[in-house]
């Protein structure tokens, strides 16, 4: 490949996009059926997601980490070497997996009430997360079996995989809820997970040609790239967690107007990162390929591309800026605590456009130490102190959306330097 053209990031884009957004709608019908129950049994799905959540979220590297090892491979013109980094990141699944759940299902009665302080809800959510907490080794079996796909280049397949879990969870969960109460849920969400690893697996199966014997090396390097982006994506719950609470110490209309902002926020960025999921394969394979000049010239595409898509839904937010906001609330004080930071958030998407399609860039090429400390030192200068100045100066919301301002600019200078430097361009496979 010479060339990407805009046909090449969509094919990978839009079917990626599918995938970032099915569970977390199927989450959102999973809350309104489980809401119907009672407000303690909402609060214990709320306390035993989080937890699952914490666990599950840190181990994004078997996605992002497997993509950038399996696009060199691939981009080397070794695809079978290319699934083989499938094979070895689903034992780390299973293995890391394994454990975890255990920790889950022992240690889910004090989990919970450590969270939830209340022993009813404790019960309740304990038993959603004995359940569910079974799935934690397939749901990060899943995220080897995206990961080794989108290096090869193909984001169909996950989609259908991804609904193939996805669609009988959303039909099972009002009928299991409606029988079972809470841990109908925790059912419905084991037969989607149990459903959608298989259909991995079994991809793999019929992919795969060589040996399935675990390979302590191979393996060992999957986890120190994960190890960095671990470290990485703690500083982000670090840093969203000041902000919510400094949110919450001015009072609940803040706390609802943030959560708004930060549920949109959240809707945009998986927008972008659908972008950045094409970057990460396609710099991948033209680094593996020995073509830095193509992974600049993928990266600076893909960039210019992300940047005019964030343009376009910041003008749509900007104008929608009396409508949208209705859409979620209809309080006064919620609304009139939302209408400056709004216009904050609306900056921040143009910016975005920028940052994540470079994290996508870095991330295809495996410079995931420098992302650490870019991570960490826009959330240690920029997010923690400016979101507690926020609170130390009274600042309300406004002050508090300022800090995540300030991070984004970081974050942006960071990407740029790095990305003009070629520094990150590391040509060849490293396995």
């Amino acid at each position: 490949m010479n060339k990407v053209g805009v046909w090449d990031v969509l094919r990978l884009a839009l079917p990626a996009l599918g995938v970032l957004a099915a569970t977390p709608l199927y989450l959102l019908l999973d809350t309104a059926v489980v809401g119907r129950l009672g407000e303690g049994d909402l609060a214990a799905l709320g306390a035993a997601t989080t937890i699952q959540a914490v666990v599950t979220t840190q181990l994004t590297f078997l996605s992002y980490g497997t993509t950038a090892r399996a696009a060199r491979l691939f981009g080397a013109g070794r695809q079978t070497d290319a699934i083989a980094e499938g094979v070895q990141a689903t034992w780390v699944a299973v293995s890391v997996g394994v454990l975890l759940a255990a920790i889950i299902v022992v240690g889910a009665p004090q989990f919970t009430l450590w969270l939830a302080a209340d022993e009813f809800v404790a019960a309740e959510a304990t038993t959603w997360l004995r359940v569910a907490g079974c799935g934690i080794p397939l749901i990060l079996m899943t995220m080897a079996g995206n990961g080794w796909l989108r290096g090869v280049q193909n984001t169909r397949l996950p989609l259908y995989f991804t609904l193939a879990g996805v669609i009988p969870s959303a039909v099972l969960v009002p009928v299991l809820v409606g029988h079972h109460g809470i841990v109908g849920s925790a059912w419905a969400n084991l037969i989607g997970e149990t459903i959608t690893s298989l259909a991995f697996v079994g991809c793999l199966y019929r992919w795969h040609h060589g040996s399935w014997t675990p390979q302590p090396a191979v393996m060992k390097k999957q986890l120190v790239m994960g190890r960095d982006l671990i470290a990485r994506s703690l500083s982000f719950q670090i840093a969203f967690l000041s902000a919510a609470a400094v949110a919450g110490r001015f009072g609940s209309a803040s706390l609802a107007a943030h959560q708004v902002l930060l549920q949109l926020w959240s809707f945009l960025t998986m927008v972008l990162d659908s972008l950045a999921i094409a970057a990460q394969a396609l710099i991948g394979a033209a680094l593996g390929g020995a073509s830095a000049k193509l992974a600049r010239d993928v990266g600076y595409r893909i960039t210019v591309w992300s940047t005019m898509l964030a343009a376009v839904m910041a003008v749509i937010f900007g104008a929608g800026y009396t409508v949208i906001p209705r859409i979620f609330t209809q309080s006064p004080g919620v609304l009139a605590a939302m209408a400056t930071p709004w216009w904050l958030m609306v900056a921040m998407i143009v910016i975005g456009g920028v940052v994540f399609a470079l994290d996508g860039v870095l991330l295809g090429a495996g410079d995931v130490a420098f992302l650490r400390n870019a991570t960490i030192a826009g959330v240690l200068i920029g997010f923690v102190p400016g979101v507690w100045l926020a609170l130390v100066f009274d600042a309300g919301l406004t002050g508090v959306w300022m800090g995540l301002v300030v991070f984004m600019v970081l974050r942006l200078g960071f990407v740029v330097w790095r990305f003009s430097s070629m520094k990150w361009a590391r040509q060849g496979v490293d396995r």
